[in-house]
């Protein structure tokens, strides 16, 4: 599981920083990539890595705002012509299916894959064997979600040794333990697969937050997060500017971090007024409430661990 910061800046692109796009590769736990945001020049930025569209099986779009869509017709177009051929999803506020519905009749786009477009509320969002993915509704002046998502626990390490005590020794019976709740021997013996099981690995759990003003009470959504992406769009002690354009400082959310006790914070969608040395005073400012804090930058790549 692997997060892939595509743009991390905010309003319009800049020379360091394109505006918002976000990858979540999990490519081993399903084969597949899953976008945050789409904002323009987003295919561009995908030319310089080795992500590939084909793969995308759910866009999760936080806000209706340019810096976070104006790429979305582009890649959806483009995934036809690169062989894509399975079903996308896209989630997103109210809004955003007229959006896509307009650019792709405008421009004579017609897509060779399913797309399903999914318009969203705060809830759950879907459940699979796998996921589950919820929407929190964020403050921004227009509609704007964050996006959580639960990996489901996994099993644990099958116990060759308590296989052994059991008179059972190794070869393509382990697996068929594992994969089953109870197997039946050809002794007649049932063996439960709990009882040769190690024990469970946790889920991993992401917060995913679009643009919004501090909202303190996130935290209840927070609880037991190993990682959270959160905008960071000024630097502490303009929390006023912040309220005033449906913004977050950095000490704002490294403080939302610290009271939610999640594992790891990650910052992006800053102002492109910081450049630089800039960049590292933001750092500080955060390191200094939530020392667990990283501040991303354009094809930045994170590996999620269990915190």
């Amino acid at each position: 599981m692997e997060l892939f910061f595509l743009g991390t800046g905010s309003g319009v692109p800049s020379k360091e920083r394109n505006v918002s796009s976000l990858v979540l590769r999990l490519l081993e736990e399903r084969g597949t990539t899953w976008v945050f945001d789409c904002g323009e020049g987003t295919q561009q930025q995908i030319l310089n890595t080795n992500i590939r569209p084909r793969r995308i099986e759910a866009i999760f779009i936080t806000h209706l705002h340019g810096d976070h869509i104006y790429g979305l017709p582009g890649l959806l177009s483009s995934r036809s012509f690169q062989g894509g051929e399975s079903p996308v999803t896209v989630y997103g506020p109210r809004g955003l299916k007229e959006y896509i519905d307009i650019s792709l009749q405008l421009s004579g786009t017609n897509l060779r894959y399913p797309l399903y477009v999914e318009e969203v509320q705060e809830g759950e969002l879907f459940e699979d064997e796998q996921f589950v993915v919820e929407a929190v509704k964020l403050e921004h002046g227009l509609e704007s979600y964050g996006y959580i998502l639960k990996e489901k626990d996994k099993l644990g390490e099958l116990q060759p040794e308590k296989l052994k005590e059991l008179g059972i020794q190794p070869g393509p019976l382990y697996q068929t333990i594992k994969s089953q709740p109870q197997t039946k021997l050809e002794d007649g013996r049932i063996i439960h697969r709990n009882d040769v099981l190690g024990p469970p690995k946790r889920g991993r759990k992401i917060a995913i937050f679009g643009d919004t003003r501090y909202l303190p009470e996130l935290v209840n959504f927070l609880e037991g997060a190993d990682l959270l992406v959160h905008e960071a769009t000024f630097a502490g002690g303009e929390e006023d500017m912040a309220r005033d354009y449906y913004h977050s400082t950095v000490k704002q959310a490294a403080t939302l971090a610290k009271k939610a006790g999640v594992g790891e914070l990650i910052l992006n969608h800053l102002s492109s007024r910081y450049q630089g040395d800039a960049v590292e005073q933001l750092s500080e400012q955060a390191k200094n409430i939530f020392p667990n804090t990283i501040i991303a930058y354009d094809f930045y790549r994170h590996q999620v661990k269990r915190s």
